[in-house]
């Protein structure tokens, strides 16, 4: 309840996993059908990076700054044009209102959701603080699509599951105030989730710190019951330090065909444009796959180097 994600908004861990929420987004939009977005942590929705909490943490500097100004942060000899799926992504966000001139807002979950779904479509958002939840409904208040709940999302989500689309995406994006007992909550969330929805799609993000501290949970997901559990990872620091995030995490369950291909160079891309004092790392694998539904060969872990290699 004391977490404030103004204070981070637009950073490392940001981009990756909006560039996957994106990413998810476009995959159900292949079907004509309409589906529903639930997040369980919703947060305020937009958040300014001109104001006094992201002026105290610059962390959106080595985020979407390094997306937006390369040239600011690298040699400018190395780089390359942007993967598809993050040009689009840039776009969507230099579109919010306030960003016509420069970058001074950076929209959180719910907001990039809204830009990216059909008229067709909705969202349920989940949001425990009360004023966090304010802002989120003031910021909704004429979308029609948008339905705000002040209330704990891992609860909610028994009562929102199934949606009445019978298709869609659950985010669920805590801020780990519990450290790593989140992660038992959301594994009791996520069983009885998919017992009650078991073709939703579930996207989860996770910090890295310690590695040790995640490991338990991915294998959990590896037992999880889903025929498909998608990881994505970025490491901008040794996975050996509690004192910063060091990288994070999205893994998605019962992720869409073919999604991974999606990725690759996307977070190719991220570990060239978010490296800094050493070469960034990335990670695309399979922890659990469907060998009929997925062709493409479990991705690899990835280190960026001068000259970049496998390993």
């Amino acid at each position: 309840m004391n977490y404030r994600h103004a204070y981070h908004a637009g950073n490392f861990a940001d981009v990756l996993k909006h560039a996957v929420l994106l990413a998810l987004i476009d995959a159900l939009k292949l079907k004509p059908a309409p589906f529903c977005v639930v997040d369980t942590h919703a947060g305020s929705g937009c958040y300014a990076l001109d104001g006094a909490e992201a002026g105290k943490t610059g962390e959106y500097k080595d985020g979407i700054a390094r997306l937006l100004y390369p040239d600011l942060y690298a040699d400018t000899r190395t780089a390359a044009a942007l993967p598809h799926l993050l040009r689009r992504w840039l776009e969507g966000i230099l579109a919010v209102p306030g960003n016509e001139e420069t970058l001074k807002v950076y929209p959180g979950s719910p907001l990039q959701a809204a830009l990216a779904m059909r008229d067709i479509d909705s969202a349920q958002l989940c949001e425990l603080h009360p004023e966090e939840a304010a802002r989120l409904r003031e910021l909704f208040h004429r979308d029609a699509r948008m339905h705000v709940h002040e209330r704990n999302g891992y609860e909610a989500l028994k009562a929102l599951l199934p949606p009445q689309e019978k298709r869609g995406l659950v985010l669920i994006d805590p801020p780990y105030e519990a450290q790593e007992a989140e992660y038992r909550l959301i594994e009791q969330a996520l069983k009885e989730a998919l017992v009650r929805w078991p073709t939703g799609i579930y996207a989860i993000w996770y910090p890295i710190k310690r590695r040790s501290q995640v490991q338990p949970f991915l294998r959990w997901l590896g037992h999880c019951g889903a025929k498909r559990v998608l990881r994505a990872e970025l490491l901008v620091h040794g996975d050996d330090s509690p004192l910063r995030l060091n990288g994070s995490g999205m893994v998605i369950v019962n992720a869409p065909w073919q999604l991974d291909e999606t990725l690759r160079e996307p977070l190719r891309a991220l570990a060239r444009l978010l490296a800094q004092e050493r070469p960034a790392e990335w990670k695309l694998d399979w922890l659990v796959a469907e060998s009929a539904a997925t062709p493409a060969k479990p991705g690899r872990p990835t280190r960026l180097s001068p000259t970049p290699r496998r390993r």
